[in-house]
């Protein structure tokens, strides 16, 4: 029974326990019902018998204690009942409380749901962040740059890593390109390395005025060489300064957008944002492409089917199946319409084609200007930071110039302070407990032993740093007096 009243309450809830009770309270009224029928009818049998054989005293006395027996059983089932009814209800409750706490951890648990979907919420808005920063104008020239030099790389080549500008040839390179034809019309057999021995040999009984010439060539060469990558340099060192600057305005804008975009999306929580279209922009200067044959008749008869009242997909059939029964002879006017569309389609692209090829050259130029200018800026840039570099560099020169020439090689040292000398025993003990301590945290352990000492401990310090003190100061007034007294 309680396993019925379990399974009621599971699939419908409430409703399946007031009804487990109503049936539970039905079986026991049942029972008890029955219960006071068999005694009823136990009764009137034995008063019937009682009737029947009013002689028969014994027998009638025996029919009574036998009722009487019957009833206190009747009673002792009735009592029974009665505690199985209890017990069900007791089980039916406990079943109740268990079903009351199972709905509040599903209601606990959809809340909870329903929080951590507005986080994924907010997170996926986050995720959709797409900021409007461009790329700083002279990264972009410079990356373009370098994709263009390693294609050039690439088709020249094929991969081998290597500097576009050569480096000017020795002296002895460039008197060996002069000789190599020559001693190879001598011996054309020699090999490689003959001829090398042999220019070895030459260039080495050479005399210091024949040598001159590819000497002073090598010189010159090396001096333009170095003044050209001199110049790149300076300017790559320039650009990236520019670069650097630029990159800081494009994180300002960049975070800018970004705060900005998260107070929007905190705003509008819970609001279903518009759909944006993701289909790449066309150009509207591109001309369309033509119809075909098909499409011309399919435009000349929709004026027709719309008057009668057909929708799209109607006249699309209509006209499907109307071009498939046409005949070639029907087509033909059609197909020319298309044809004379198509060529004219064609001059257009030609025209479209040479306009854009036109702007992409008009734009690399526009770029080149830009990149000059950008290059002005970025050398003016540097000559500011090198001008303030030199500023700071002159300024501690000077000080530090300024104090060696006032340092005295007689003027008296001063002594360790009070603090130094704790110092030094405190650092000694750090070292001793904490091995491999770095400077930094030793130094501060220090500055901590030291503000917890107390006054007396101080004192101390201070007592032991005062005979030394004191005899600087009588040394000072001595190195005065003598120094007042020279000059």
């Amino acid at each position: 029974m309680a396993t019925v009243a379990a399974g009621s309450n599971k699939r419908g809830g409430g409703r399946g326990r007031k009804a487990l009770v109503a049936v539970l309270d039905n079986e026991a009224n049942i029972s008890a019902g029955k219960a006071a029928a068999q005694a009823g009818d136990l009764s009137a049998s034995s008063a019937q018998k009682a009737k029947r054989a009013p002689a028969r005293s014994g027998k009638a006395a025996k029919a009574a204690a036998a009722v009487v027996d019957d009833v206190a059983e009747l009673q002792g089932m009735l009592e029974r009942l009665r505690l199985e009814k209890e017990k069900a209800e007791e089980m039916v409750r406990e079943r109740d409380e268990v079903i009351r706490k199972k709905e509040e951890e599903i209601e606990t648990k959809e809340k909870e749901r329903e929080r951590l979907q507005a986080e994924l919420r907010k997170v996926q808005r986050a995720k959709e962040f797409k900021p409007t920063v461009s790329l700083p104008l002279v990264k972009s020239l410079l990356d373009k740059e370098q994709d263009a030099d390693d294609k050039g790389k690439k088709k020249k080549g094929k991969g081998k890593a290597g500097l576009e500008r050569k480096k000017p040839c020795p002296a002895y390179v460039l008197w060996i390109k002069d000789q190599w034809v020559e001693i190879k019309k001598e011996n054309p057999e020699a090999d490689f390395k003959e001829v090398s021995n042999t220019l070895g040999a030459k260039w080495k009984a050479l005399g210091a005025e024949e040598k001159q010439p590819y000497e002073e060539r090598y010189r010159q060469e090396k001096e333009a060489y170095l003044q050209v990558v001199g110049k790149e340099k300076r300017e790559a060192e320039a650009m990236k300064l520019l670069e650097e600057q630029q990159m800081q305005w494009t994180a300002k804008e960049l975070l800018e957008q970004y705060l900005k975009f998260r107070q929007e999306a905190e705003e509008g929580d819970g609001k279903k944002g518009k759909r944006k279209n993701s289909k790449k922009d066309k150009d509207p200067s591109k001309p369309k492409q033509p119809m075909s044959a098909y499409f011309v008749y399919s435009q000349e008869r929709r004026a027709a089917l719309v008057a009668e009242k057909k929708n799209v997909p109607e006249i699309g059939k209509i006209t499907g199946e109307e071009w498939k029964n046409m005949t070639e002879a029907q087509k033909a006017p059609y197909e020319e319409v298309a044809k004379k569309q198509k060529e004219e389609y064609h001059k257009q692209m030609e025209v479209y084609k040479q306009k854009k090829i036109e702007e992409a050259a008009s734009l690399e130029k526009e770029e080149e200007e830009q990149k000059k200018i950008m290059k002005q800026e970025a050398l003016q840039l540097l000559k500011k930071k090198e001008k303030a570099d030199n500023i700071i560099k002159k300024t501690k020169e000077k000080r530090q110039k300024k104090k060696q020439e006032n340092a005295d090689p007689n003027r008296p040292k001063k002594p360790a302070s009070s603090f130094i000398l704790f110092s030094k025993e405190a650092r000694k003990q750090l070292l001793e407990e904490r091995a491999g301590i770095n400077n930094s945290t030793l130094n501060a352990l220090i500055s901590v032993k030291w503000k917890e000492l107390s006054s007396e401990e101080r004192q101390m310090w201070n007592d032991k740093a005062a005979p030394a003190m004191a005899a600087y100061k009588k040394e000072m007034e001595e190195y005065t007096k003598a120094h007042s007294s020279s000059a």
